[in-house]
């Protein structure tokens, strides 16, 4: 499965333009800290299903419009793939209307979620393409349930971590860091 996946900066180049250049995109998945205007075009497209989760910056507001399933806490199946999503970062300060979470609050929000084949989250897990500083570290509990469910694929954006320090693989799951827009193939 072809997968356009968006996180953090609006696609380097128009979402229409990286759609006809890369034929057959079967599901377009949006991660996190982008605004409706970096995603507008999204409205017009109709043909390919948009799923996403929001980000620690995100109005969390936008997706409705735009035709984004919100997949936080939910699951979505699609050719025979299940989707699953978690929104937002570890909280770093006191914002009531940022998507935020403590470690225990991402625990006790996870603990029941089902197996799914691919994880959609903004903050990647803790220890994964994380970093040190509150802001940009990861959630424990996503790191808990790739390893209890061993997920094929995990998405994210939210952090910066270097080429040379890049994990991209931990134990059975393949761990796609987006930043702006990636092509990812399931």
């Amino acid at each position: 499965m072809k997968v356009l996946a968006i996180a953090d900066r609006a696609p380097k180049e128009s979402i229409r333009t990286i759609l006809d250049r890369e034929q057959n995109v079967d599901l377009i998945c949006t991660l996190g800290d982008l605004d409706y205007f970096s995603l507008v075009e999204l409205k017009d497209i109709h043909n390919i299903p948009k799923i996403g989760v929001y980000g620690n910056h995100c109005s969390g507001s936008y997706f409705e419009e735009l035709g984004i399933k919100n997949m936080h806490l939910t699951t979505f199946e699609y050719k025979g793939l299940v989707f699953g999503g978690f929104e937002g970062s570890v909280r770093y300060k006191n914002d009531p209307y940022a998507p935020m979470y403590t470690q225990e609050e991402a625990t006790d929000m996870l603990t029941d979620f089902p197996k799914v084949d691919v994880m959609l989250c903004h903050c990647p897990p803790f220890g994964i393409n994380d970093e040190e500083e509150v802001a940009h570290q990861g959630f424990k509990a996503l790191r808990d349930y790739i390893e209890k469910h061993k997920p094929n694929y995990l998405l994210h954006g939210h952090t910066y971590p270097s080429e040379k320090n890049l994990v991209t693989q931990y134990q059975e799951t393949k761990i796609i860091y987006v930043f702006a827009d990636k092509i990812a193939n399931l």
